[in-house]
């Protein structure tokens, strides 16, 4: 008994010793190995900077946009918002200061003698209209704006003329102002300020002539020579 005692005893202080001799040995292998792989992953940014492709000449970065092509972007949102608000197929070359004043007044409520947006009859309006657009004055009153007027065939309206209406022989007793496509805008004494279509079949109907104010001709043409010069001056 006691002699087996003893022979456990020792082999297990062998064990032990052998153990305690082998330890050191593996975890310095083990530092040994470990420490190339740190030196391999810190020079990887090195490698990767060295070898990363140079960007493609065919795929330049993109560039900021020019003043000009800012322009005729807002140009080109500003005669969209006109022509969905008003339902116009517009061409971008119309006098985009008679659009945007026509359009602030959409909405005006009839008041029969009256100018202003809190209320407005069809000779008020136009007469405000021309006068905020053309710096003309005109006389409030549809018969006397007939009178000084340039007759003009229906076919051959533009932007701008005056488009009179009356019943039957009896006389002048309406006026708009003719966009195109057919429509115009005037101040109707069931719904305010609005454009409304010429083949409707009540302004067909009472449709009586189109006038041209000579003035105010002269300075669309100026407006839109000014249009063309800045698209042009943009694409340059």
């Amino acid at each position: 008994m006691k002699n087996s005692l003893l022979y456990c005893l020792a082999a297990t202080s062998l064990a032990l010793s052998f153990f305690f001799e082998r330890a050191p040995e593996a975890s310095a292998t083990a530092r040994a190995t470990s420490a190339p792989v740190v030196a391999e992953a810190s020079l990887l940014p090195a490698l990767t900077s060295e070898t990363a492709p140079e960007s493609d000449p065919s795929n330049p970065p993109a560039t900021k946009p020019t003043a000009a092509e800012l322009a005729a972007s807002r140009d080109s949102l500003t005669y969209n918002y006109y022509a969905q608000t008003l339902g116009l197929h517009l061409a971008f070359n119309e006098n985009k200061d008679l659009l945007r004043t026509v359009t602030d007044w959409i909405g005006a409520p009839y008041s029969y003698g009256s100018n202003s947006r809190r209320g407005t009859d069809c000779s008020g309006f136009v007469t405000r209209v021309f006068h905020e657009v053309y710096g003309i004055n005109l006389i409030h009153s549809s018969r006397a704006m007939f009178s000084n007027t340039k007759r003009v065939a229906k076919a051959e309206m533009q932007t701008g003329d005056l488009v009179f209406f009356r019943r039957g022989k009896g006389p002048i007793y309406h006026v708009g102002i003719y966009l195109k496509d057919g429509k115009f805008a005037h101040s109707a004494c069931n719904g305010g300020v609005m454009v409304s279509s010429l083949n409707q079949p009540y302004y067909h109907r009472n449709f009586y002539a189109a006038g041209r104010v000579r003035a105010a001709a002269a300075a669309d043409v100026a407006a839109t020579e000014a249009v063309a010069e800045s698209a042009i001056a943009s694409v340059q």
